[in-house]
């Protein structure tokens, strides 16, 4: 006779079984290998006649897999140097590549001048770059003299990408982020259709652009344009990098470093530019237009030069909050490499150069999804599991409580261009208005200042729209009957009345009742038109934009004759403007899917799987103890909170991660865990929580050695590689949740007073997908001390958080310690481990370099150099690397 339950016991039991495997694996997992890094010098020769010898300061990232690996060369924005693409070299060398980074020519500590990524000059950098990295045996060849190599790079970096694979067969693929299609029309556009001939000068951006460079020469440096630089926005990002903050952190530290040591006129006026360009550039400042010469030197620096010679996998990151390379360029991009038949993908962010990296995780992952399949021939070009050819990070609203934006990404099979996938038309209406020029184009109507955006919290659209009172013709919709969203460039046809040239600034704003309007994007459409008594018809293309119209808002199209970030001209004139059709047409793309907002389905079986894979390691723990020797508890070190011996690990090529470390932690310590990066912390703190084996020695925690699945491990709580939550759970749902997968009684969680470490109040209650990053650390921390464990291990806990938390955190931390509990901390926080912790342990490349208390190490320091030292001049004396 059958079991009645039997099937369903069977299920039970084989999805434990898959479990158990899941959960075996990845505590067994080793830890991240460490990332090297080589400085090194590598001469190139380039110029017209290729007899122009440059050295650029160069770094290489082996990968740190070993063995032979693709190459990816990552080129830093305009005002950077190789030091703003740091961080992402690193995690992509971890992730199996072999990076080279370098300073471009004329920038940081490279010789030779700017050329704007020139075919004679950079491009023909690159391309020794890439010769180069053919002779190094940790690349992988696909013939000889021909390495597996990608690009990426933003800005200016990103128009390097692009201009190699056009002039290099050997790029293998491609992910250029905000960056150009044509130079000129950059800085001199004309949304008539015209060019850039005919174009208005975009004076701010090109004088930042400019002379960021003229200010590295000048005397004391790092201070003016260099500076500004930096505030522009993400003029330096690469995909994944941490934007104009780096360009001008880039831009100050390059100051000085080459070029005479006293500048002479010219170089003050042109700083490293090449003195054409420089030449150029005077020109069309005084005068406020495009010469054919102008267009014809940008140019050559743009993918428009080279039609149909970019045929490589490609991923077009570009911001849509860019008023320097708006998402016009991506789209030419996109249709001449499309036109060759390389793989395109397209994905506007939010983000661009005038502020916004709150998406630096989401373009790390695409970059390097695009690279992993078109370099590695493995996972997906998005780096999420699913590929799409467009993708468009859209607008979810703000969370109530914390008014953070909540960012939602639309995908589509298509890339449906600026047109879009079909059109709409919105009826404007207004009377035929008269406008004026003021005399020397002051006082200027506001739309995108270049870095405001970033001043305002980075995270794209900020945005101080003011028109002109006389300066401005205003059309307006009636309120929509139903939501409208717009994909792509809006157009509508004026007419413009008078005499002369007129200069013009269209702009579209998204009225909702009587508040202030929101203008898209921050961007204007600027034009020149001979008007005329009969009335000029003018067909305007707008800026592209991605925005949901709401039902009841207006479209209000607004005209006027300056804007503070264009030349204009000096003498006064009025015109009269009309609209020649009352139809504004839109596109849109109905074939893009937006995500849903509610929970997955996956979230719901996630509190069951934690459940039964903590279930899992607890039995199968239990069920190994005291099956291997050496495992007894040990009766001298059984009120000693931490003990290490000679502990030792290993990566799969041999090589140490942590080699012979010892040390022990005594109750009422704050231990600070110090060290650089690959120093070998994160590892040792893993093999400290049982998640992975040593390959020597020993650790014991209350004398019981650690293993996985040791019922000694109840007594430790750990927070370490940043936090993991169910996101569509409360705050208060996840400590819960986590505290039921122990196994524990609920008395025992001392719950309340964890919630009152993490200070959350009422956000408590909220969904964790809405909290800020400071407050998903908090509840972290607050997870970790459930139970009041007698061994608190915490990696980098201030990580997001304000000055005031910081200092209750440390309060905290302080006042666990007294209370005869333990603490462990990593930080990189040199400054607040002195404040904090009593005791300090240093590493570096794996191994201990010094233990002890704070204050003993202080005052050795001290003794020996007769002063008061920091800490962190002790820890650079120790890893030797003092100042």
């Amino acid at each position: 006779m059958a079991f009645p339950g039997g099937r369903r016991a069977l299920a039970i039991v084989v999805s434990l079984v898959i479990l158990m495997a899941a959960g075996v694996t990845w505590a067994l997992w080793p830890s991240d290998p460490v990332v090297k890094d080589r400085d090194l010098v590598i001469p190139v020769m380039d110029g017209p006649s290729d007899d122009q010898r440059v050295d650029l300061d160069a770094t290489f990232y082996p990968p740190a897999s070993g063995g032979r690996a693709p190459a990816v060369l990552l080129a830093h924005g305009f005002g950077g140097s190789k030091e703003s693409v740091r961080e992402q070299a690193g995690r992509l060398a971890g992730q199996g590549y072999a990076v080279l980074t370098w300073s471009a020519r004329g920038f940081g500590r490279s010789t030779g001048q700017i050329a704007l990524n020139s075919p004679d000059y950079e491009v023909k950098d690159v391309r020794g770059l890439i010769d180069w990295l053919a002779r190094r045996p940790e690349v992988r060849l696909d013939a000889p003299g021909d390495p597996r190599v990608g690009i990426a790079g933003g800005s200016y970096g990103g128009a390097i990408a692009l201009m190699t694979a056009a002039y290099d067969s050997r790029v293998d693929a491609i992910v250029p982020q905000i960056t150009w299609y044509d130079l000129a029309d950059a800085l001199f556009p004309d949304a008539s259709g015209k060019g850039p001939v005919n174009g208005v000068f975009k004076k701010m951006w090109a004088g930042i652009f400019f002379t960021s460079a003229a200010d590295r020469l000048a005397p004391g440096g790092g201070s003016g344009a260099g500076g500004l630089a930096g505030l522009a926005g993400a003029a330096a990002q690469p995909p994944g990098g941490s934007g104009g903050r780096e360009a001008g952190q880039g831009a100050r530290q390059g100051a000085g470093q080459a070029g005479p040591a006293t500048p002479g006129p010219d170089q003050v006026r042109c700083g490293r530019f090449l003195p054409q360009i420089c030449e150029m550039y005077q020109k069309v400042a005084e005068t406020g237009r495009a010469t054919q010469d102008a267009v014809d030197l940008l140019r050559r620096s743009s993918p428009v030069s080279v039609p149909g010679r970019i045929k490589v996998p490609t991923l077009l990151l570009q911001g849509q909050h860019d008023s320097l390379f708006p998402l016009s360029h991506a789209d030419a991009n996109a249709r001449a490499i499309a036109a060759t038949g390389a793989p395109v993908e397209v994905a506007w962010f939010n983000g661009g150069h005038d502020g916004g990296d709150g998406e630096a995780d989401w373009l790390s992952g695409r970059t390097t999804g695009w690279f992993d399949r078109y370099l590695k021939g493995t996972g997906s070009p998005t780096g999420d599991g699913g590929s799409a050819a467009f993708t468009v990070t859209r607008d979810g609203g703000r969370d109530p409580g914390t008014r953070r934006p909540v960012l939602l990404h639309a995908t589509g099979d298509r890339y449906p261009g600026l047109t879009g996938g079909e059109r709409t038309t919105v009826a404007l209406d207004g009377p035929q208005q008269p406008i004026a020029n003021p005399a020397g184009g002051s006082p200027a109507s506001i739309s995108a200042v270049p870095g405001l955006g970033g001043l305002l919290g980075g995270t794209g659209g900020g945005s101080i729209a003011l028109d002109m009172p006389g300066q401005a013709a205003v059309f307006e919709s009636a309120p929509l009957a139903k939501p409208t969203q717009v994909t792509g460039s809006p157009t509508i046809t004026i007419r413009v009345y008078g005499t002369g040239e007129a200069t013009l600034f269209a702009k579209l704003y998204d009225v909702s009742g009587g508040a202030l309007p929101v203008l898209p994007s921050s961007l204007v459409a600027p034009l020149r038109v001979t008007a005329s008594e009969a009335g000029t018809p003018v067909t305007v293309t707008l800026p592209a934009i991605d925005r949901r119209f709401d039902a009841g808002h207006r479209m209000r199209l607004v005209v006027s004759t300056t804007d503070l970030g264009y030349a204009t001209p000096a003498a006064p004139a009025v015109y009269r403007v009309a609209l020649d059709t009352p139809a504004l047409e839109l596109p849109g793309d109905a074939a893009l899917r937006t995500p849903a907002t509610g929970p997955a389905w996956w979230t719901w079986a996630l509190p069951l799987v934690a459940i039964v894979a903590a279930a899992v390691l607890l039995l199968t723990g239990r069920a190994r103890r005291g099956t291997h020797a050496g495992d007894a508890p040990d009766a001298e070190s059984a009120g000693v909170p931490l003990v290490i011996s000679g502990l030792g690990k290993r990566y799969r090529n041999g090589e140490k991660a942590v080699d012979d470390l010892s040390f022990r932690v005594e109750k009422g310590q704050v231990l600070g865990l110090l060290g650089p990066n690959g120093a070998g912390k994160t590892t040792t703190m893993r093999m400290l929580m049982g998640l992975i084996h040593p390959d020597e020695g020993e650790i014991r925690i209350f004398g019981h050695r650690v293993r996985p699945g040791a019922p000694v491990l109840s007594r430790l709580g750990s927070f370490v590689e940043g936090p993991g939550f169910l996101p569509h759970l409360s705050g208060r749902a996840n400590l819960e949740l986590y505290w039921q997968a122990t196994g524990r009684p609920p008395q025992d969680a001392h719950m309340e007073e964890a919630l009152e470490i993490a200070g959350l109040g009422v956000a408590l209650e909220r969904a964790v997908r809405t909290y800020s990053q400071g407050m998903r650390q908090r509840l972290a921390i607050a997870q970790a001390m459930l139970g009041l464990p007698d061994l608190l291990v915490l990696d980098e806990p201030t990580n997001g958080l304000d000055p005031p938390q910081i200092a209750e955190m440390r309060r905290v931390l302080r006042a666990y310690a007294e209370r005869g509990r333990t603490v462990i901390v990593s930080s990189h926080l040199l400054a607040e481990v002195e404040q904090t912790c009593s005791h300090v342990v240093v590493m570096h490349r794996g191994r201990l370099v010094s233990a002890g208390p704070v204050g003993d190490l202080l005052g050795t320091a001290a003794a020996v150099n007769g002063g008061g030292p920091r800490l962190e001049d002790v820890f650079l004396d120790l890893i030797g690397e003092s100042r």
